[in-house]
């Protein structure tokens, strides 16, 4: 019956919902934003004489090691604290995207960056910058956890990933926003790194204040009892009253979610299995890539590449503008190519780029030595490559995948166990990169290959396509697979 409901979906993409999600997607700005300045300002003399010395001294010796003039486990705390307060506070935000609405989490998700940016911004020591990184962890673990589901919940069936994808757009737009203000902050010596962490306080108020007026979905407004509002914003989302079709999907899937007093351990029942596999490897390849050790150390490792004192030019701007315009590549083509085929491009790009990195410094950079120019050019030729693989398939669909999987019952608590295993593999890697850098060298680009050689097997095998599957029938997808019907309970 519903599957066949979905064929009589009405309704156009309105002004309504575009603003609605343009609003929502701030917290993805956030979310870049917080990622790019910490790369930028770890990499800028001021900062580093005024809280990690030791970094500074190693820093100007020229006689040190190439891959490890940076390794220092202070200097990736500050980097990685963010990822797991974001884990803990993402598990405290579950209940109360489902209990609340998805409102109340990007509002408080808001007001922690907020607060985070502030303190980061006026700190005076290593404690209270590492408080600030924790609260901006809050904020991402709030906003990680209500955006993606509120996009996929608020969006029309035909554009739903276009619309999902705005938050990756965003995330890449902020990392490009703080790369950019951290290249003109600093050259305003001694105080400039304080601007570029404190400038963070912008897009959070617009979140907060944001979040304010935005709609509650209408899942969530059904699941909580107010089914005539939830009909209301259903129909004013659509631009149309004849939305019956849709909303008695809506009204059975809050039937089942209600009946649900447990998502997190019906989440771990036979036929949720495929959901639950998807939840946790798909955010764990997304960042076992390696891209976010390019994005947060990309200043550190282009100075160790030789590039001087204008690296923050060459990595921060050069591969923020990639990513974004990537991005844009993924939001055009996402509904209509399918899911599939971007993730299987990107993984395949990001192989061939990564060995060729790998190649390049093994042979060419040592220890001590530094690149010459032409090297060094096609250093940032690849990286770039792989930033725009990664930019049209892994970075906005490791969110958006998972998002839409989950039926309505366990879609908070699915989300939860998403961003939990993104934000667990965000802080492990971040935390050993710059050992890993140290121990294995030109390595660690051939280990980051290896890891996506494996995802882009899993893709092509186990994951099937989405394009076009309205959200509350996505369990259909799963008894079509020849692997997952196999695996879900005989009805």
């Amino acid at each position: 019956m519903a599957n066949e409901r979905a064929e009589q979906y009405q309704g156009k993409t309105t002004g309504f919902v575009t603003i609605t999600c343009l609003i929502a997607a701030i917290g993805g700005c956030m979310f870049g934003y917080d990622i790019g300045v910490a790369g930028g300002v770890t990499s800028t003399d001021d900062f580093l004489r005024e809280f990690f010395s030791n970094v500074y001294a190693k820093r100007r010796n020229a006689h040190e090691n190439n891959y490890c003039k940076f390794n220092d486990q202070g200097l990736a705390a500050f980097n990685s604290s963010l990822y797991i307060a974001g884990l803990v506070a993402t598990l405290v935000a579950s209940p109360i995207t489902r209990k609340y609405g998805r409102r109340v989490s990007i509002i408080c998700a808001g007001i922690f960056f907020l607060v985070g940016a502030a303190v980061n911004a006026g700190s005076i020591n290593l404690p209270m910058l590492l408080l600030g990184r924790i609260m901006l962890g809050f904020g991402v673990g709030f906003e990680s956890q209500a955006v993606p589901v509120y996009l996929s919940e608020v969006s029309p069936t035909h554009i739903r990933g276009a619309l999902s994808v705005l938050f990756q757009l965003a995330t890449t737009l902020g990392i490009f926003s703080a790369n950019m203000i951290s290249y003109v902050t600093q050259k305003l010596s001694p105080w400039g790194w304080r601007l570029a962490l404190g400038t963070a306080a912008f897009p959070a108020l617009l979140m907060s204040l944001g979040g304010y007026f935005l709609p509650e979905t209408p899942n969530s407004l059904i699941q909580r009892g107010l089914a005539e509002k939830g009909r209301h914003v259903l129909e004013k989302l659509r631009g149309t009253s004849n939305v019956d079709a849709e909303f008695q999907d809506l009204i059975d899937a809050s039937l089942l979610a209600n009946s649900t007093k447990h998502p997190f351990r019906d989440i771990l029942e036979k036929r949720h299995r495929p959901q639950l596999v998807m939840a946790v490897l798909m955010p764990m390849f997304q960042i076992l890539t390696g891209v976010n050790c390019i994005l947060f150390y990309a200043p550190v490792m282009f100075l160790t590449m030789g590039f001087g004192e204008n690296s923050l030019l060459y990595s921060g701007v050069l591969l923020g503008f990639v990513l974004v315009l990537s991005t844009f590549v993924s939001v055009g083509l996402v509904d209509k190519l399918g899911r599939r085929p971007l993730l299987l491009s990107g993984g395949l790009q990001m192989i061939t780029c990564q060995i060729i990195v790998s190649v390049i410094l093994g042979l060419k950079l040592g220890d001590s030595q530094e690149l010459s120019k032409g090297y060094s050019i096609m250093l940032v030729i690849f990286f770039s490559l792989f930033v725009l693989g990664y930019g049209w398939s892994w970075g906005p669909l490791g969110y958006t995948v998972p998002s839409e999987l989950f039926p309505l019952a366990i879609r908070s608590a699915g989300q939860s166990i998403t961003v939990a295993v993104n934000l667990l593999f965000t802080f492990i890697v971040a935390q050993a990169f710059l050992y890993l850098l140290c121990a294995l060298k030109f390595g660690i680009f051939l280990l980051f290959a290896c890891c996506v050689s494996v995802m882009t097997i899993f893709v092509y095998f186990m994951l099937p396509e989405t394009k076009g599957v309205p959200i509350e029938d996505m369990s259909l997808i799963w008894t079509k697979h020849w692997f997952w019907k196999k695996m879900l309970p005989e009805n």
